[in-house]
């Protein structure tokens, strides 16, 4: 049983991935997410604060917001958020504020990390908890979060 959960978060992270490498591609910074309902993809994102120049378009946000209208609620309690970077402060605070079930995330931010890294606002006791599993795909979110930046500063 845990070998076909871990089967399945792995699955929604790859897509999550997929997502990261989309925003590389078009010179965003390289994080992407997934929202999950009834094990199903509902809404998949990837950061676009350049593109649309604007504070809010980190991917977890934008898939959220996707996945709100798609069920036809801001109420995300049953659903999942798989996103390749620890969240920020805004995005941790929206997971709590929509209601997130689970959140699933691959590398740690240490400069602007919510969930663990700079500050936890997963500690502290608000009307809505999430559970959160870290590490996931870590490895390769941040390999690819770093060749994004080295190429960055060398232009």
């Amino acid at each position: 049983m845990k070998s076909q959960e871990n089967q399945k978060n792995y699955k929604f992270m790859k897509a999550a991935f997929k997502e990261a490498k989309k925003a590389e591609l078009e010179n965003e910074v390289p994080v992407g997410a997934v929202v999950v309902y009834q094990n199903k993809i509902i809404a998949r994102a990837y950061n676009k604060r350049e593109q649309m120049q604007s504070f809010h378009a980190h991917a977890e946000f934008l898939a959220m917001m996707k996945a709100a209208k798609k069920i036809g609620s801001w109420r995300l309690e049953d659903c999942d958020v798989y996103v390749t970077m620890e969240p920020c402060q805004m995005c941790a605070g929206a997971m709590i504020q929509s209601r997130i079930k689970n959140l699933y995330y691959g590398a740690k931010d240490p400069k602007a990390g919510a969930v663990g890294s700079v500050i936890n606002l997963m500690e502290i006791p608000f009307n809505h908890q999430i559970q959160v599993v870290s590490g996931m795909m870590a490895e390769e979110s941040q390999e690819l979060l770093k060749s994004f930046f080295k190429k960055l500063r060398e232009k």
